[in-house]
């Protein structure tokens, strides 16, 4: 995965009304930390640190006053009606660390005929990996599964450098037979006016 590149500029007002005045500067509060180092207060530009953020696991190259930060974004704050940005928790990484993720999980395929469901247990695969290679999703084939088939965490094929971060036995799909409504009994309903 690419560096994203970023400016950020440090922050020195805090609270509420600082915040604001960010926003409509189009500007999105964020915190740096990580690796003992004391946390830096900064604001990002928020177009694109929204554009940024469309990729899940982004690597962010932060240009802090001449200084370049590698992060990833480890919890990200959005309006609740409108989805703005409103805060953004930044992770220090390095190259050649691991850090613990999760990554999508998608299908392909078709479930075998008769009107089984795909029941995603985990959307998301917790796993370990180097910062600067995190992978943007793992695919899972479904096809010709039938009712109580399961896909467990270790019959995903991860990419290389990846480990899981979560039991090998942990359930990520499963498939469910369509629950069909029982059929009414006969005589009921008959004969009875509302």
């Amino acid at each position: 995965m690419a560096e994203i590149k970023l400016s950020a500029k440090p922050r020195t007002e805090f609270g509420k009304g600082a915040a604001r005045r960010a926003r409509r500067e189009g500007l999105v509060p964020a915190v740096v930390y990580g690796h003992g180092a004391e946390p830096v207060h900064v604001n990002l530009p928020g177009h694109d640190l929204m554009l940024a953020l469309k990729t899940p696991n982004a690597l962010l190259a932060l240009d802090l006053e001449g200084k370049k930060e590698l992060v990833i974004p480890k919890a990200v704050q959005r309006d609740a009606i409108k989805g703005f940005l409103r805060h953004v928790d930044l992770l220090l990484v390095r190259s050649g660390e691991k850090v613990t993720v999760e990554i999508p999980v998608h299908t392909e395929g078709e479930l075998a005929p008769g009107g089984n469901l795909l029941e995603h247990v985990l959307n998301a695969l917790p796993v370990e990996t180097e910062a600067t290679h995190i992978p943007e999703s793992v695919t899972v084939s479904i096809a010709g599964l039938d009712a109580g088939h399961s896909i467990l965490a270790k019959d995903i094929t991860l990419p290389a450098g990846t480990t899981l971060a979560v039991e090998e036995d942990a359930v990520v799909l499963q498939v469910v037979g369509a629950q069909a409504e029982a059929p009414a009994a006969e005589g009921e309903g008959e004969g009875e006016e509302a």
